[in-house]
């Protein structure tokens, strides 16, 4: 019966909560693209449309998993293989819903506080693009080697504010590219919202560019901001391929309509409308806080924090220019303007960001949005240049979200900051250094940056009998 309430609650009759136990979890209504760019829905109505497609647990009928299994590459999504025709957990098919891996909200209360869009605990951590796991110790060197990559699903709130200023950036950073080929032979300081990734020289003789000066970025000078290594342009990008990896379920704009890309027998299991609505709920959700930033010891602990360095990669607060979010359908990488099928104010809106001077919002997200070495001690083993390599992570509601780093190995904060190497070696150095009290005075700092305490609570909360 809570089911019931619960679907009723996000706008579903009993029919559509009938279907949901029976058939397809998204039920005989699907939104189309066309439904979003109609106009005939509100903001609000969208969002709601979201919250189902992120908490409904995909069944076989949806095409959750993958199809028969490819013996050329069993690690990717579509052919990969299962331990009982459902499961496999390593390499994904390790969940049915977004929620699952998105709903601690504070792991700083006793018990948890859950709800919508937050981090998930170790025991939602994915294991990706793993070949081997030495389980038993063969080698006899105390560690389980992993090839492969430990994700610990980070939150999503704020992240419309978070992909406007990756927009922006990437905007600025295209117009310096031009102009670096408008100019021979002359560097060009590739800087944006005060954030530098490094310079590029065009050659003339060559037509090409150099790029052995960039750094923090891929040398096409898009600014991804989504995943550990920054690898995904927006929200919807990382969903793409979050839906495939997770759940095994193919988006019409990567398969084709009609198509049944993993060879499961089901065709157009999630919509271009689908995601449109993933990507608008999500980009929606409410932003992280600071709580008691006025106290003292706060205010001597976010000295410390720049005393230390670490703002030179935890840039406390990006602004963007204007406060409005463009969504687009296709997504053109280099150019966020093409292809604009939705907009919404980030400030007015649900997500509920400060409103700067200049007509854009605060991003108080704590990241510069580069790459950076963290040290062998930090690095991945897949092989790829970018093992050691990892995004400045967003310290926005650092408070409540243990385990840290990329791979949940840090239990407390004290920890997370002294295993920095690479480029943050010297922010450990300096932390290991500190007087008791100014150690203090540095996590209660961090520690007065929280989630949110009810995200999506204008859509998400359930009909009580």
């Amino acid at each position: 019966m809570k089911r019931i309430v619960w679907l009723l609650a996000l706008g579903f009759g009993t029919s559509e909560a009938t279907a949901q136990i029976n058939g397809p979890a998204l039920g005989p209504n699907r939104i189309t693209q066309a439904a979003i760019t109609g106009g005939a829905l509100s903001l609000r109505d969208i969002r709601r449309r979201g919250l189902e497609i992120f908490t409904s647990p995909f069944n076989h009928l949806d095409g959750h998993g993958d199809g028969v299994v490819d013996p050329l590459d069993t690690v990717s999504p579509g052919g990969r293989p299962t331990t009982n025709g459902t499961w496999l957990r390593v390499n994904g098919l390790d969940t049915q819903t977004c929620l699952e891996c998105h709903s601690i909200v504070s792991n700083a209360t006793i018990p948890a506080t859950l709800g919508i869009g937050g981090v998930a605990g170790i025991g939602g951590s994915a294991f990706a693009g793993v070949t081997s796991i030495d389980i038993v110790d063969a080698d006899a060197s105390g560690v389980a080697e992993v090839v492969g990559r430990l994700i610990n699903p980070p939150f999503l709130f704020g992240s419309g504010g978070v992909e406007l200023v990756g927009k922006e950036m990437t905007t600025d950073l295209q117009v310096l590219k031009a102009q670096a080929q408008a100019n021979p032979g002359v560097s060009v300081a590739l800087v944006s919202k005060g954030v530098s990734f490094g310079s590029i020289v065009y050659d003339d003789n060559t037509q090409t560019f150099d790029t052995s000066a960039v750094e923090g970025i891929e040398h096409d000078l898009v600014v991804r901001p989504f995943g550990r290594k920054g690898e995904f342009i927006s929200v919807r990008a990382f969903d793409v391929g979050a839906l495939q990896f997770h759940m095994g379920m193919q988006p019409v704009e990567v398969v084709g309509s009609g198509v049944d890309g993993d060879g499961d027998g089901v065709v157009d299991e999630i919509l271009v409308g689908e995601l449109s609505a993933l990507h608008i709920f999500n980009t929606n959700l409410d932003r992280p806080v600071e709580v008691g930033s006025r106290r003292n010891q706060v205010k001597r602990g976010r000295q410390v924090f720049f005393d230390a360095g670490c703002a030179a990669c935890h840039v406390p607060e990006l602004g963007t220019q204007t406060r409005t979010l463009d969504l687009a359908f296709p997504e053109i990488e280099t150019d966020p303007t093409q292809n604009i099928y939705y907009s919404f104010d980030l400030a007015n809106g649900p997500a509920g960001f400060r409103k700067s001077p200049n007509g854009g919002i605060r991003v108080p997200m704590f990241s510069d949005l580069k790459r950076h070495d963290m040290g062998s001690g930090l690095a991945e083993n897949t092989g790829s240049a970018l093992d050691p390599f990892f995004i400045t992570p967003r310290l926005w509601g650092i408070s409540d979200t243990a385990p840290y780093l990329h791979d949940g190995r840090a239990l407390t904060l004290d920890e997370a900051i002294s295993m920095h190497g690479g480029e943050g070696a010297a922010a450990a150095a300096y932390f290991g250094g500190l007087s008791a009290i100014d150690r203090v005075r540095l996590l209660a700092f961090l520690g007065s940056l929280r989630t949110p305490t009810d995200p999506a609570a204008d859509i998400s909360q359930p009909v009580r009998q």
